[in-house]
């Protein structure tokens, strides 16, 4: 599995494109925006872009979701149903993170847990981890040792939990049962910031060890 990652909106989300290095096939997870940015990356790598995957419904995350698939023709899966919510709320979201007005639309389809994603021969694993969002899902790739985790974890920390909906203590018992549960050496790539390892999490996280929070 290549992965392609592209920081996109002031808020410097990783969007990532996933490509099968079998088949060629692609899939775009959590363009937040600048779709022209994300287009661009498409054509420059020649991608095949299937599908557009989401793990939760913040703004940052779904922002140019429905431009791409309208301009790609290519269809929306996740997150989980739980996020209406957010979806509906995008023109609140808009004003809320400052950025410019936002419709809202749907996803063609949700995922739930323990669903199976299949992109070329990259099978990504459905995990259901609310707490930073009530429907929030990762992408587990267990041949390449991978999990694409939006903001549930970060290097050093763990997703916001004071915006509406958000539960500190499911989070963490999120990670802890669908995260903490994966092989040490299972690759991090979060929706904001650096890379990490599980296992590095599980030995120096500072939210999960009880340092703080």
């Amino acid at each position: 599995m290549h992965v392609l990652t592209i920081p996109v909106t002031p808020f410097m989300q990783n969007a990532r494109i996933i490509t099968c290095g079998i088949t060629g096939k692609s899939a775009l997870i959590d363009p937040g925006g600048d779709p022209d940015k994300l287009l661009s990356a498409i054509a420059d790598n020649n991608l095949n872009v299937d599908a557009i995957l989401l793990t939760h419904g913040h703004l940052d995350h779904v922002g140019a979701a429905d431009i791409l698939r309208d301009t790609l023709n290519i269809k929306i899966i996740g997150p989980h149903k739980d996020e209406l919510f957010w979806f509906d709320a995008l023109p609140m979201q808009s004003q809320m993170f400052g950025f410019a007005p936002k419709e809202a639309f749907l996803p063609d389809s949700w995922l739930e847990s323990g669903d199976t994603v299949q992109i070329g021969e990259i099978k990504l694993e459905v995990r259901f981890c609310p707490g930073h969002t009530p429907g929030h899902i990762v992408f587990y790739e267990e041949r390449a040792k991978t999990v694409i985790v939006g903001d549930v974890l970060f290097k050093g920390g763990i997703g916001r939990t004071d915006f509406p909906k958000g539960n500190s203590a499911q989070l963490k018992e999120s990670i802890r049962q669908k995260l903490f549960s994966l092989p040490d050496e299972t690759l991090v790539l979060s929706g904001h910031g650096e890379n990490t390892t599980i296992g590095h999490e599980k030995r120096t996280n500072p939210f999960m060890s009880g340092q703080y929070g």
